[in-house]
Formats: structure tokens, sequence, C-alpha cells
């Protein structure tokens, strides 16, 4: 079952074509990985899916429903959440309110956000730093409270945009068993990643844009060996034999 189709995506700023003709579905429980260089329009088409930009053409269809124009609060409160790249979280406040800020989508009762919070701190395994205020956390801590403030809100499809930026290696195999876990739990998953270790291991199927369109579309594996997309992105180094 698709839960989300985008269908000749175009996004226009003044004279700058930032997404072109984009085509992409996502079926129900998959992880989609999105690649491309820097400035490919990879945040762009995040951005136009969450509701921050309306499309300049181009249809964005989420469970069923025609989604052009709805405000991120909207799509929010019918199950479509995001995380940013830039992670600003009320840093004065504790882990707790800041992912109970995420509950609060769902529920105007203290208590039963309070209760949603804690469960997603402890499928998180980050229930020990609950009272910890957000400011003082490290770059992973800060990461995943960002995951799990999202969570809070009860997502069907979770956008990822770069959780795994600035991590350690052992931090990164840690995320990623992270959200192969929310897949697992029936949540469905499109990611943008430049750590192509990480991103090659979780996804089902890969889109890789360049300038704005769609180069190549495929399992990890068929994309890695793709001479377009080596040449655009990748590098030799990523060939598979």
């Amino acid at each position: 079952m698709k839960i989300l189709e985008v269908n000749a995506l175009v996004k226009d700023f003044g004279g700058l074509r930032a997404i072109d003709t984009l085509d992409l579905v996502i079926e129900q429980g998959q992880i989609l990985g999105l690649i491309g260089p820097n400035g490919a329009g990879k945040s762009t088409a995040f951005n136009c899916i969450a509701g921050v930009y309306p499309p300049s053409k181009g249809d964005i269809i989420f469970s069923g429903k025609k989604i052009n124009g709805w405000k991120p609060w909207n799509l929010c409160k019918n199950g479509l959440a995001r995380t940013f790249q830039i992670v600003k979280p009320f840093s004065s406040k504790s882990v707790l309110y800041n992912v109970m800020v995420g509950s609060f989508v769902n529920t105007d009762k203290k208590d039963v956000a309070e209760e949603k919070a804690l469960k997603v701190l402890n499928s998180l395994h980050f229930e020990d730093k609950k009272d910890i205020k957000a400011g003082n956390l490290t770059i992973a801590d800060r990461k995943r409270l960002e995951i799990a403030r999202a969570l809070a809100t009860e997502p069907k499809l979770l956008l990822l945009d770069e959780v795994m930026a600035g991590l350690r290696p052992a931090e990164i195999d840690e995320l990623v068993q992270i959200i192969q876990n929310l897949r697992d739990s029936g949540i469905t998953i499109f990611l943008i990643e430049h750590i192509m270790r990480a991103i090659m291991a979780l996804s089902d199927r890969i889109v890789v844009i360049h300038f704005g369109k769609k180069i190549a579309e495929g399992i990890p594996e068929k994309v890695a060996s793709d001479e377009n997309v080596i040449k655009a992105y990748l590098g030799d180094e990523y060939v598979v034999s």
C-alpha cells in the first residue's frame, strides 16, 4: 500500500528550479533513502512534502489524500512528522518537556502527554536523561531527542533529515539500529543522509537526485553501481562489483 506519492513535483524560487518534475513512491513499512550532492534539492523536497513550501507544480498524496497546501501542523496531526538538520530544542527545558511538546499534538492533557513522552523515551533507551536540560546534551543525544520529539506525535510516516550528521561511528551504528526498530514497529521512514554506509544498510530503495532531477532509483546495490550516480555523487569507492 502506498503511503506517499509524489507526482511531477516542481519547486521554483524565482528563476531557480530547485525541484524538477520529481516522482517517487513510498510503500507502507518501507525505508526510502534520498541522496544526492549538496544543493541537489533534497531538503527542498522534504520541505514541500512536510508543508513548509507549497509546490509550484505537481501533486503530493499522503495516505490517499492530496496534501498540496496543507500546513505542517495539519500534516503532523494526520501522521506525517519530520526532523530537521539543525536541531533546535527548548534548551532551558528538560528532555521530557521537549518530548511532551510533540505529545500535545494528539492530546491536551498533561498527564497523557507525559505518559506518551515517557513511552517514547523508553523505546529509545533515553529515559535516564529525561530530567537533563536539552541544552546540556551531546550532539548525539540532541539528535536522539529530535527523533523522540517527532515520534511523540505518533507518525505513520517519519521524515528524517540528516539525523546522523556529526556523529561518531559507534553512534551511527546505534542510530541505524534505532531506525530499523522504528520501521519494525510499523512506522514508514523517508530519510536524507550523507553517511553512505548507513543509508545503504537501512534503505529498501534509494532515490538519487541531482540539480533537482531524479537520476536513479532502485535497491541500494543497483544504485551504488549506477554510472550516473557514481559520477554525480558516490565516487568510485562505492562501485558494487
